[in-house]
Order: C-alpha cells, then sequence, then structure tokens
C-alpha cells in the first residue's frame, strides 16, 4: 500500500479530496484546531480518505521557537523551560491530549513528531524522550519520529526499537532505519524550491518497494504538481 498527499491543504480542501487520498494536516503543529473543525474535516472527507498530522510545536520545539511566534503563542519567560523538547511536564503532556484528541477525530493512523535541529542527542534530551512516550496514552495510534541534525544511527535504532516509533525520513537524504511502515517526508532536493523530475519519483516508488506500507508526502514549493505525477506513475506502474 502506498499512500499519497501533500503536507497541508494546498487548495481548497474540495478540490484537495478529489484528487488525493492522503493529507498530512499541519495546523495540528502551530496550534491545534478547534474540535468542531476537526469534525467537519472528517465528515467532509470522502470515504477512505487518510489524514496525518503533526504533533503540537509544544511537545517538541522550544518556547523561543519562531514557530511560537509565527502561531502566536506567548510563553512568559520564566516559564519557556516547561515547554517543547520532550519535556514529562504537564504542559507538554496536555499538549500531546490535545493533539491525540484532534487525531482520534480525524481517524487518523500516525502522529508525526518532528524535531528541530536543535533537540540533539544529549542524554538530557534523550532521557526526557523516553520519559514523554512512555507515559502518553497512544489510543491505538502509531507515532513516527522525524530527527533533525546529526543523529548516530545506533542511537535512532535503539530509540525506534524501545519506543515503537518509526523512523520519518525524507528519503534523499537518508534510509529509514525502520522497517515494515515507511513514512517519507520529501523536501526538496537541497531545499523548498526543487522540483521533482520524473527519475526522481521513480525512485521514491522503488524505495516504497520495500516496504509493506507506504506514506509519501510532498513537501516543497511544488507539492501539488509533483504528488500528482507521483500519483500518476503509481496507476502506471504494473
Amino acid at each position: 500500500m502506498i499512500h499519497v498527499g501533500c503536507c497541508g491543504f494546498r487548495r481548497a480542501q474540495a478540490v484537495y479530496f478529489q484528487n488525493f487520498p492522503l493529507v498530512e494536516v499541519q495546523q495540528t503543529f502551530y496550534k491545534p484546531p478547534r474540535v468542531e473543525t476537526a469534525r467537519r474535516w472528517r465528515e467532509e472527507a470522502p470515504p477512505g480518505f487518510t489524514f496525518t498530522l503533526k504533533a503540537w510545536q509544544l511537545i517538541t520545539h522550544h518556547a523561543t521557537s519562531p514557530t511560537y511566534r509565527k502561531a502566536g503563542l506567548e510563553i512568559p519567560p520564566d516559564r519557556r523551560d516547561r515547554y517543547g523538547m520532550f519535556r514529562p511536564t504537564p504542559e507538554v503532556m496536555e499538549a500531546w491530549e490535545r493533539t491525540r484528541e484532534i487525531a482520534e477525530i480525524l481517524e487518523a493512523p500516525i502522529v508525526v513528531f518532528q524535531c528541530p535541529a536543535r533537540f540533539t542527542p544529549t542524554p538530557e534530551h534523550i532521557a526526557d524522550m523516553r520519559a514523554f512516550f512512555a507515559q502518553v496514552e497512544r489510543g491505538g495510534l502509531t507515532f513516527a519520529w522525524e530527527p533533525r541534525g546529526e543523529w548516530p544511527e545506533e542511537t535512532i535504532v535503539a530509540l525506534c526499537q524501545d519506543l515503537d516509533l518509526i523512523h520519518c525520513v525524507d528519503p534523499f537524504i537518508r534510509p529509514p532505519v525502520t522497517k515494515g511502515t515507511a513514512y517519507f517526508r520529501l523536501h526538496g532536493i537541497g531545499g523548498y524550491r526543487y522540483r521533482y523530475t520524473d527519475a526522481d519519483l521513480r525512485r521514491v516508488l522503488d524505495w516504497c518497494r520495500g516496504f509493506e506500507t507506504a506514506y509519501v508526502l510532498f513537501n516543497n514549493v511544488s507539492m501539488w504538481e509533483d504528488g500528482l505525477r507521483f500519483l500518476a506513475l503509481l496507476n502506471e506502474d504494473p
């Protein structure tokens, strides 16, 4: 099974639903939508449509991140160390419950934890990550973890095995260390403005064949066009 979509709705939702079977919701990273909004999305989506979503940044990103300002989130300086970086604090756990609530409404199979480059493989960060995933209520969800920066492969392997995580990657940068299900986020070779060639898309298809299930999410400037071309390639493939 290969599921294809974009990171975010790149057209009006009605148009998007007509063209793609999958979307990765980005709004949940900045600030989760209202419950009523999530219910409306689920009701308006066609049968069989799949939502995945990014975990709220209060879980993964430090309170000084510019993405907090973009979302209009103001955290008092004396409380900033209680947010982000998988710290097992009440604030982070509450952010997870908000994320999980939306995931359940959308019937999402996967939640993506995208980490910033400043989340490095220090003993403190690894310990906090282990504590967080040991405490959260998954409710049947699968977790995909996208580390950034320089992480030793053996550390990624150990954490994915111990915490039951999918290693989320851009396959043009590195292959995943986990098997069974692939979660590919295609950010553009060398940058967001990159447009994938036909040869690039065939490589992605070849990589997908090594997994039982693959989620392919385009996140580049031409994600709409490249995603549709990849769907066409799937339809042509014997």
